[in-house]
């Protein structure tokens, strides 16, 4: 019997591409289509987060954001939407990759086509509003004295990382969603603990200070934490976020797309049976 290369699922969708751009635009005409505000939304719901949590954490706790390391800046919300916008594309792609087979059954089981595609057109719709979401961020980092310009490659880059990252994660709750119609339910439940596990509404030396070293090891290992690490180096402090940020950043992109591929291709051949 002939082995498959592992690379055959990568030419499948690369030659589906065409597919795949029409999927993204069908994503983005429809997602905030007949709403007043259209795309406005896309940032006005972030900044009622922040909102939110900067009257709880900064305001009623009097947690208080550090000085930018070599921007000066001192803005708590500032220092929340570094690390919450890149947490919010995160869920974005993962929520909407879990349901992009089941959201689109008849599709599935009438067309032949490489079903990736579905995920990954969830993928890159996201990453056009995180763009958004970055820019006008930018402008007002600018604004506070946070001139990074030089970092942006830097953050091109994380960007890209964690978006092969959710990537991964969505294509293997996308597959196990398919025969297991219970996994959104628990993936909300889990997202919520790894959300106040990463440290977004608080600073990473209040958990250093407070739990056990076995424990501090264990929580070390959670990737959004490395991953809002860097954003708010190359953003809020504006330098460099370190080789080893990036290294690990690529290390669990790399790790969860080949085992979440590797998922969604063994469990893709029975998807139409089980729709």
């Amino acid at each position: 019997m002939q082995t498959k290369s592992p690379i055959e699922p990568i030419r499948r969708v690369a030659e589906a591409h065409e597919l795949l751009w029409n999927l993204t635009l069908r994503e983005l005409r429809t997602k905030y289509r007949k709403s007043v505000l259209g795309w406005t939304w896309s940032m006005l719901n972030p900044l009622a987060t922040v909102a939110i949590y900067s009257f709880l954490f900064g305001y009623l706790f009097g947690a208080d954001a550090p000085v930018g390391i070599h921007s000066g800046v001192r803005a708590f919300s500032l220092y929340l939407l570094c690390a919450l916008l890149p947490w919010n594309f995160f869920m974005l792609v993962t929520n909407m990759g879990m349901g992009a087979i089941i959201g689109n059954a008849g599709l599935v089981k009438k067309v032949a086509f490489p079903r990736e595609v579905l995920v990954f057109s969830n993928t890159l719709h996201g990453l056009v509003q995180f763009s958004i979401e970055l820019l006008l961020l930018t402008v007002v980092l600018v604004i506070a004295g946070s001139h990074f310009f030089v970092w942006i490659p830097v953050i091109l880059v994380q960007m890209l990382l964690l978006a092969f990252f959710a990537s991964g994660l969505a294509l293997a709750l996308a597959a196990g969603n398919v025969y297991f119609r219970d996994l959104g339910y628990l993936w909300q439940i889990f997202t919520q603990v790894w959300f106040f596990a990463t440290p977004i509404v608080y600073m990473q030396a209040l958990i250093e200070e407070k739990v056990a070293p076995w424990a501090l090891w264990i929580w070390k290992l959670n990737p959004m934490a490395v991953f809002a690490q860097g954003f708010r180096r190359s953003m809020y402090d504006n330098t460099f976020p370190g080789w080893d940020n990036l290294g690990a950043c690529a290390a669990v992109a790399l790790l969860s797309m080949v085992i979440g591929w590797s998922i969604f291709t063994k469990l893709s051949l029975r998807f139409a049976e089980e729709l």
